[in-house]
């Protein structure tokens, strides 16, 4: 069976075909983020549809066609366009964007707590922008909700619970809109899109050749976590993208009631099949591969990823120096906005080896803080964990990786899990997979990496201290 999958990242648009275990086909467009101001995130929304269709068209007919289309998005983002015409009625605003952050503080000040990567801040924000009195026809999504849209041609305006819970606005069973959130900060119910299972055909792909049905629809995070086979009570991921995430499938049960925990972890939908939701836990490092565009873009240290893995490896250790990889502020498990990236520890002697081997340090160093967390808030002790994405490609940060956790990492058979992801809610639709059992037997690891040292948690926890609470005003934000 082959299924596209339709990738849609915070800075790419990536279109496989894959049997569910490799990929045969791969297209990518690179679609970029505008920031017209420090804490602004936005995009075209319609030049993330002509590169969806572009690059699924593309892989499919490289294919030969395909049984199937699934989609898989970063979440949180928010997308609004007119339901007649099809068109966006303004930039779409980015996971990142922290525009709403005083709005936020006011509801949070009424005893309504909504954050600024919550899609419904977005658009609450872009409504009060363009419909202010709440009588135009208007359709909001976050980019699963605008891919269907785009591939359905107008058809199907449907979220999965997976995406429908990172709006804020999801009942706490994750099955339907809450209406008293909804209501009480002033979004009229006509422009939410109908919530469906993640795996189950919900229309055509009408955009595409041969127009295959549409039969998943999932967050990335959630993908990457069924690519990576965790789809047991207690198995857990990590994947590295722009930021990074951790996640462990806890079942059929909501084990955090709370929005979010102490511990700074909070509950996802992993997906819902049958309308049954199955649950997971979540921890969010907010900064990732974004260093390493860092350290390239604005730095020059480095004049592309590849120069990374040697020029880390060029010294033994760091010298001393510790890097808090904070460029937007942290997550879990301390949800401060106003933390900022800190290199401590430099002399005269320090080196660009030296700081790039910091910067895999400081993203290890907090993947092991969402370890922690999600170890205790989930009560299951993980001896090993599987990891995707671009920095998984690096094998002196996996080793660094797993000296720092002090944990066995299982690198996943592709680069980017998400893809498999998809494809194997698309394939339980179509009849692929009879159980769960059997999508978890297939696991297998492209290569797994020991831990061969231990890591200074004492001086990490002493940097982060440190470069916390830089901007105080933004560090009162929490999830």
């Amino acid at each position: 069976m082959k299924i596209c999958v339709i990738d849609v990242g915070t800075s790419s648009i990536r279109s496989a075909v894959t049997d569910g275990h490799r990929v045969i086909c791969f297209r990518q467009q690179s679609t970029p983020p505008d920031m017209p101001e420090p804490g602004l995130v936005e995009f075209d929304a319609d030049d993330m549809a002509s590169a969806i269709v572009q690059t699924a068209t593309e892989a499919v007919n490289e294919a030969g066609g395909v049984d199937a289309v699934a989609v898989a998005s970063q979440r949180g983002s928010a997308v609004v366009w007119e339901r007649k015409t099809g068109r966006p009625v303004a930039p779409a605003l980015g996971w990142q964007d922290l525009r709403t952050v005083g709005e936020c503080l006011r509801w949070q000040a009424e005893g309504l707590w909504l954050v600024p990567n919550e899609s419904a801040t977005k658009l609450v924000w872009l409504l009060d922008q363009h419909d202010p009195g709440r009588n135009r026809d208007l359709c909001f999504g976050t980019v699963d909700s605008w891919a269907v849209w785009c591939l359905s041609q107008g058809a199907d305006h449907v979220i999965d619970p997976s995406n429908a819970a990172m709006s804020g606005m999801l009942a706490d069973d994750g099955r339907c809109w809450s209406d008293a959130l909804v209501e009480q900060i002033g979004v009229p119910p006509r422009c939410l899109p109908e919530i469906v299972d993640s795996t189950g055909v919900v229309g055509a792909a009408a955009a595409l050749p041969g127009a295959p049905p549409i039969a998943g629809i999932i967050g990335d995070q959630q993908s990457s976590l069924i690519g990576q086979r965790c789809v047991l009570e207690g198995l857990a991921k990590l994947t590295f993208g722009t930021g990074a995430f951790l996640n462990v499938f806890t079942g059929p049960d909501r084990l955090i009631a709370q929005k979010r925990s102490d511990r700074g972890t909070f509950p996802i939908v992993a997906w819902q099949e049958n309308g049954e939701t199955a649950w997971g836990v979540e921890a969010m490092m907010i900064a990732a591969g974004s260093n390493m565009n860092w350290l390239i873009d604005d730095v020059g240290l480095l004049g592309d990823a590849s120069e990374s893995s040697a020029m880390a490896d060029s010294v033994a250790d760091t010298g001393g120096v510790v890097y808090v990889p904070a460029l937007y502020g942290l997550g879990t498990p301390h949800w401060d906005f106003g933390a900022r990236a800190a290199l401590f520890g430099m002399t005269g002697g320090t080196t660009a080896a030296h700081i790039v081997r910091a910067v895999f340090e400081g993203v290890a160093n907090r993947a092991a803080d969402l370890l922690e967390a999600a170890e205790a808030d989930s009560g299951y002790h993980i001896e090993r964990i599987r990891a995707d994405g671009g920095m998984s490609k690096n094998p002196v940060f996996i080793q660094i990786l797993a000296d720092t956790l002090g944990r066995t990492v299982e690198l996943c058979p592709v680069p980017e899990g998400t893809a498999l992801g998809a494809a194997v809610l698309a394939g339980r639709a179509l009849g692929q997979w009879s159980s769960w059992q059997e999508v978890a037997d297939s696991w297998s690891p492209r290569a797994v990496v020991a831990p061969q040292a231990a890591a200074d948690r004492q001086r990490w926890h002493e940097a982060v201290q440190r470069a916390s609470r830089w901007y105080p005003e933004l560090s009162d934000i929490g999830l």
